[in-house]
């Protein structure tokens, strides 16, 4: 190992500084500002930078990746259509996910008897969403709390963010809201939703040296949950175990938490989720020893959030559209995954849908009405609670992301409301055609 000389110049080299009374805040020109950096919006801005267009993205976790990393979500959703002849609906970076990590052995598909859910490891992808977007050029300003958003008569103009390192204020042309909590819409004075009972998130945790050989099969793993909750105190009286084959490793699905937008208690209800856990794992070892004696926590995921604050958009999405398989003159997005509403701390609804179903998201429920240069996507478009939860999975969010990208280019400095819907479906029929 090489070693050197204390240099004595450098011991010394050090000033003292006191902060002065209006310390400058960084500028930042963009042609589009994605905030929010978990899948829809590493898609918007992989998609937009792929335009061309000069892209800031923005997130207020020091990481990039979202939920779909930092919460350990662990599966791909809503990506395949149903039945037996199933065909992948999203595709833009879906496909190079599918396949770099695939290349890895970072994912694998696990095919039941009504969709393929792809299992995939969350270290993997969180490298590959990091190394795409370094690649693309795009801007990266994480650690970022949106503190106000600048308007001018129906147009965002510029976003103030407060980091550790100092406030910065964004400019852009066009803005994505991919926070999941509807944070730009709602700080820019906009009309949004929020439901008026709890819809409950997950603490997902990651278990190594599980022995998955003699894992229980799942209509018996669910039985036990349901005889033995209340045993070991479980208020989720269901849950989902996702092995990943040859790793030794399971993602746990088993916990039903707050997810509140009030500061206080949110914090505290991320300190209850990990407990929660913790229980989780007792009932997993008590029950199941010879597959989880020897296992162990490798991580605990940030608080997982399904469904909080969501924008008005031009056209609400809702239960019976989602039912109908309706298919919007402005589609944006598909996907046949059930309506999944965790409305109910002991559980949740799980309405599934046929072999040929498949329903779409409209650019409408993407874009509020008084706003011309504003595209939500992901878990925050606009959707009765029901309809939401069954496109507010990663399937749909990829494709809604590519579409917010493209309607916002062809935008330009005009209205998203009155962009060439042609000219939009051209671009992302791969998420819209057979």
């Amino acid at each position: 190992m090489a070693r050197f000389k204390l240099d004595e110049k450098a011991r010394t080299a050090i000033r003292t500084l006191r902060r002065g009374a209006t310390p400058a805040a960084s500028k930042v020109q963009a042609d589009l500002c994605v905030l929010g950096a978990g899948i829809a919006g590493t898609s918007a801005a992989l998609e937009a930078a792929a335009l061309g267009r000069k892209v800031a993205l923005v997130d207020g976790l020091p990481t990039l990746g979202g939920q779909a990393v930092n919460s350990i979500i662990g599966t791909f959703c809503g990506l395949f259509s149903n039945g037996p002849k199933r065909t992948q609906l999203t595709h833009g970076i879906a496909d190079g996910i599918l396949q770099d990590l695939g290349a890895r052995g970072a994912l694998h598909h696990e095919v039941g008897p009504m969709t393929t859910i792809v299992y995939y490891d969350e270290v993997a992808l969180a490298r590959w969403i990091e190394e795409k977007v370094l690649a693309a050029g795009i801007t990266v300003l994480l650690g970022a709390v949106l503190q106000n958003v600048v308007t001018e008569g129906r147009r965002i103009r510029e976003l103030e963010f407060a980091t550790r390192y100092g406030e910065v204020r964004l400019a852009a042309t066009g803005f994505v809201d991919a926070s999941g909590d509807a944070a730009l819409a709602w700080m820019a004075g906009l009309p949004c939703r929020e439901p008026e009972a709890p819809l409950y998130g997950t603490q997902m945790i990651v278990l190594e040296n599980v022995n998955q050989a003699l894992a229980p099969k799942r209509d018996a793993f669910e039985e036990r949950v349901r005889q033995k909750a209340d045993q070991y105190s479980l208020a989720r009286k269901t849950g989902v175990v996702f092995y990943s084959p040859g790793r030794g490793t399971a993602v746990i699905n088993m916990t039903h938490v707050e997810t509140p937008l009030e500061p206080l208690a949110a914090s505290a209800n991320s300190l209850i989720g990990r407990r929660e856990a913790d229980k989780v794992v007792a009932f997993l070892r008590g029950e199941y020893p010879e597959v989880f004696a020897e296992a162990r926590i490798r991580s605990y995921g940030l608080p997982g959030i399904r469904q909080t604050r969501w924008i008005v958009g031009r056209h609400q999405l809702t239960t019976e559209e989602v039912r109908a398989g309706t298919h919007f003159p402005d589609a944006v997005a598909r996907t046949s995954w059930p309506i999944e509403l965790h409305d109910r701390v002991e559980g949740y609804v799980w309405e599934t849908f046929g072999d040929d179903h498949i329903h779409s998201v409209p650019l409408g429920s993407m874009t509020p009405a008084d706003c011309d240069n504003l595209v939500a996507a992901g878990r925050c478009i606009d959707g009765d609670a029901a309809a939401l939860s069954s496109v507010r999975v990663m399937g749909p969010c990829i494709a809604m992301g590519a579409a917010a990208a493209h309607a916002l280019d062809l935008a330009g400095s005009g209205s998203v409301h009155h962009i060439d819907r042609a000219a939009l479906r051209d671009r992302i029929r791969k998420n819209l055609e057979p």
